[in-house]
């Protein structure tokens, strides 16, 4: 009786949208750009991969053309998948395309849009955002905090080097998730993740990539949200969110009290309630900002950095040639020194090349959350309406063919004697965005994947578990807004003599 009443009640409702709440487009738009034909009024729900969407697109891509024109449900959308129409839109639209769309689950951990990722573009975002970059994230503030990844970086090479005296396998998967939590933990709030109880924080920041870029019928269709709550989907973002939100706000009061320890001075939290506190912005900063920034920190860092880690480890291990030119380079840049340290890390090209093409391949966001346009603008010849959401698909723009030879080639000497970076001037490469909305703590991430990749390719040879051959590594993707992979990469390693 309770499934024929849902039925009822969900056609009603889709005849009632249908015929009396149908989107409403600009009567005059000749020049959309191409895409596939979407159905009444689902446009191209139907056809679309939650799970990962953007190798969905990117084969839609190959069809209907670097700047697709699609409709999700009452909200029309393009995608942008070559490094040319990217180059387009943001050199001459990067205002216009600094919107955010509201979505469910981004409101939801963003404190409905009062932090700096998922918040709209308005003046509490700008001062924000300026903030971040003078203050937050600064390349001072970032060197500031090498001491600890240096601490946490050795704990994890000692963790391993007790686990290499025996053919005991070494869970690489799990290595950098913990380290990059603990680095960001005590950078970020002054506090040993150890002490959170790590196992049970692990399963709920899963869960929260899930649920933050999963599908809510709220989003697309705006009478359907009842059925958010009806599946579920509401009351598992509500609980997973309530966590969080007593973590963040645990964290909140630990750095109010006066009687707090040293370790909790000069953290990012500890700079954002004295920014607070001070009352020198433009605008107010509310703890809703406080703790969306937290959120942003802690759950957006993780998993983009652990999987940066992942994915050049897996990449190295089934190109056995390459691990051993990057080793010869750290190997004769650190000597019998016994670890890399930061210093190390600009005399190590190499290196870098393959953190770089590591990012090309697998883009720690492989499609962007999205954007929305402020006003009407034109790319590539095409009219853009206003409050359209714009998708760029990093995983397919690093794939382009026009941009980079042989792309679906692991190739680190493509990054060797040229300028090309990740920073979002070089539109082949765009994993941390481009513009008014790129990634304000990109320095931070990329100084723990340089320093902890180095240290591991540095103190361990690596070797597949007995049995594996190079092709038995797998290369999926867990579902969510980060590439991490979905199988624990787990594999064997032989202390370095000269770290012994």
């Amino acid at each position: 009786m309770f499934i024929i009443i849902s039925f009822l009640l969900l056609s009603f409702s889709i005849f009632f949208l249908f015929y009396f709440f149908k989107p409403k487009y600009p009567k005059k738009i000749s020049r959309l750009p191409p895409g596939p034909k979407g159905l009444p009024l689902v446009g191209n729900l139907h056809e679309f991969d939650p799970v990962h969407p953007h190798l969905y697109l990117h084969k839609l891509a190959k069809k209907y053309g670097p700047l697709m024109s699609m409709r999700f449900g009452f909200r029309p959308a393009i995608v942008i998948s070559s490094a040319r129409v990217a180059k387009i839109a943001f050199k001459n639209n990067d205002l216009t395309l600094a919107g955010r769309p509201t979505l469910i689950g981004l409101q939801k951990y963003s404190y409905n849009g009062h932090d700096i990722t998922f918040s709209n573009y308005n003046d509490t975002w700008r001062e924000l955002r300026k903030l971040s970059v003078i203050h937050l994230f600064s390349t001072k503030q970032v060197v500031s905090f090498y001491p600890i990844r240096r601490d946490e970086v050795s704990r994890m090479i000692k963790d391993m080097i007790k686990k290499s005296d025996s053919p005991e396998e070494i869970n690489l998967s799990h290595a950098a998730f913990f380290l990059v939590n603990r680095i960001i933990c005590r950078a970020g709030f002054g506090t040993n993740y150890d002490e959170l109880g790590e196992r049970r924080f692990d399963e709920v920041f899963k869960e929260s990539q899930e649920l933050a870029g999963a599908f809510y019928f709220g989003d697309f269709f705006p009478l359907l949200g009842w059925i958010d709550k009806l599946n579920g989907m509401s009351s598992r973002l509500d609980k997973n969110f309530r966590v969080l939100d007593d973590f963040y706000q645990g964290l909140v009061e630990d750095h109010l009290d006066p009687n707090r320890p040293e370790s909790m001075k000069g953290d990012i939290l500890d700079l954002m309630i004295k920014l607070k506190q001070d009352q020198t912005a433009s605008v107010p900063i509310k703890w809703e900002n406080v703790k969306g920034i937290l959120m942003n920190v802690f759950v957006a860092g993780t998993d983009t950095s652990a999987s940066t880690i992942v994915w050049a480890m897996t990449v190295l291990i089934k190109k056995p040639q390459t691990m051993k030119k990057a080793q010869e380079e750290v190997r004769y840049v650190v000597g019998t020194k016994g670890n890399v340290d930061e210093d190390d890390i600009q005399k190590l090209p190499y290196l870098k090349a393959i953190i770089k093409e590591t990012l090309r391949l697998f883009p720690p966001v492989p499609l962007s959350v999205p954007r929305e346009t402020l006003e009407k603008c034109t790319i590539d010849g095409y009219e853009i309406p206003a409050k359209t959401m714009v998708y760029v698909n990093t995983h397919a723009i690093g794939l382009d063919p026009e941009y980079w030879e042989n792309p679906n080639e692991f190739m680190p000497d493509r990054f060797l004697n040229t300028t090309i970076d990740y920073k979002g001037q070089d539109f082949g490469l765009l994993p941390f965005g481009s513009g008014r909305r790129g990634c304000p703590g990109m320095n931070l991430g990329i100084a723990t994947v340089e320093l902890a990749l180095a240290n591991l390719l540095y103190s361990f040879d690596w070797d597949l578990p007995h049995g594996m051959k190079e092709e038995d590594v797998d290369m999926e993707v867990s579902p969510g807004l980060a590439t991490s992979k979905k199988n624990d990469l787990c594999l064997v390693g032989k202390c370095y003599e000269y770290y012994k």
